[in-house]
């Protein structure tokens, strides 16, 4: 199922990346800003740093006070906001088309000029809204620590992936305002980064607005690679028992998959979903429909570049049963589809879901060009948003089947399991 969004590409004498696609249909453009970035390429004692600029670069820059960044893109209309992942880390606004200059002078701004407002007490004060949003997050939240916990049992300690991009506290703590302009300076300049415009523009207006107010930034030196993440699937279990002040019982189970961009990612994000995704996946037949075990079940992959990628599956237990049942349930499912495979009629169903799914997220100025932004950053190729579902579909039952015989597999496998206090005396 080819689709046909048009892609135009430039690269600016300093590097940037500039992606263009024009869509006359609604008088909106979103401009989209991915920097290569993100908590893998964090050393050890810098944790949380790619996170910390995700704030501090909505407080100002060299002709941009505190707190416009924000006011002036919604006075004229827009939304925006930012992200921090493992991989990478984006800026992203969506207004009417006659804002296009002022989000991109802003963009422009703080990636050439940020650090003439990143001072003592800027950083004091977004290290704050950083604990302070760890502990509503992560710490004070039910389960809100859950990944935190697994992606260390899943990973080697010195693992790009072993951490989570709110980082460490205590490196926070530590870092003083010359680490701060380190890490920009090696990570955040237009050589590094993949803007996106899409919408009510030209072709040839977005691109010489791009180099109006881009085109004059330095590049950086090339920055370092991140480091190397391969690893192959787990072959133990580890295991995490939480008592704790939580509403249900929970257990949340993860396995290694392959990294992004391979058919064998596809085909164990298709098994994760024949199991968990929507009414009619495995789990939620069994767990929640028929034995009524479970309050719900969910899972699915979660893809990653940097050499492995990872899935998980939740049950939440339905009151009053042990969560040993969830978990031993939750298990049988999984042995069962790597021993026996999945169906025709259920992988089309899936498949269908997938395409379902991404051309909800292509169906808007906003959602398309955050694909493009990750397509052309991670992958070197923006067009990939049209021919991505194509590649969903080409996926067999049988490399379903090699997928989770290889990668998802009981004996294979972390979890993270949350009792109440009443019920901790029924742990296996």
């Amino acid at each position: 199922m080819p689709l046909t969004y048009p892609i135009a590409e430039q690269t600016l004498d300093n590097g940037l990346r500039v992606v263009v696609s024009s869509d006359r249909a609604v008088p909106i453009v979103a401009v989209n800003l991915w920097y290569n970035v993100g908590s893998r390429h964090e050393p050890e004692g810098l944790t949380g740093f790619a996170h910390l600029f995700e704030h501090l670069m909505f407080q100002g820059s060299r002709n941009v006070a505190s707190g416009q960044h924000f006011s002036l893109l919604e006075n004229a209309g827009a939304s925006l906001n930012a992200s921090t992942f493992f991989d990478r880390t984006n800026y992203f606004e969506s207004l009417p088309s006659g804002g296009l200059d002022l989000a991109l002078w802003l963009e422009a701004d703080r990636m050439g000029y940020l650090l003439d407002a990143v001072n003592q007490e800027n950083l004091d004060n977004q290290r704050d809204v950083v604990k302070e949003e760890k502990r509503q997050s992560y710490d004070n939240r039910p389960y809100g620590d859950s990944y935190e916990r697994l992606v260390r049992l899943a990973f080697p300690a010195d693992h790009p992936y072993a951490h989570m991009t709110i980082g460490s506290m205590a490196d926070l703590d530590a870092a003083s305002v010359e680490d701060v302009h380190a890490f920009f300076r090696k990570y955040y300049g237009p050589n590094n980064a993949v803007l996106t415009i899409v919408g009510d523009v030209s072709v040839e207006d977005a691109f010489d607005a791009a180099k109006r107010y881009f085109g004059h930034l330095p590049a950086i030196p090339q920055p370092p690679a991140a480091p190397d993440g391969t690893i192959g699937p787990l072959t133990e279990v580890h295991r995490d028992d939480v008592v704790s002040d939580v509403p249900s019982d929970l257990v949340t189970m993860m396995f290694r998959l392959p990294m992004d961009g391979t058919p064998e990612l596809d085909a164990a994000g298709l098994a994760l979903d024949v199991l968990a995704a929507g009414q009619s996946g495995r789990l939620n037949r069994r767990l929640v429909r028929d034995e009524q075990i479970a309050q719900s079940v969910s899972g699915g992959a979660l893809p990653l570049i940097g050499g492995v990628s990872f899935g998980t599956l939740t049950g939440i237990a339905s009151d009053g049963v042990d969560l040993q049942k969830v978990e031993d349930a939750l298990l049988e499912e999984v042995e069962k589809l790597a021993e026996e495979g999945v169906t025709e009629d259920e992988l089309a169903t899936v498949q269908a879901q997938a395409e379902r799914d991404w051309l909800e997220q292509l169906s808007t100025c906003a959602g398309r060009a955050d694909e493009i932004s990750h397509h052309a950053l991670l992958f070197g190729d923006p067009n990939r948003i049209n021919t991505r579902i194509d590649q969903v579909r080409a996926v067999t039952v049988e490399q379903v089947q090699a997928a989770a015989a290889q990668w998802i597999r009981a004996a294979g496998r972390v979890q993270v399991a949350y009792r109440r206090s009443e019920n901790a005396g029924e742990q296996a």
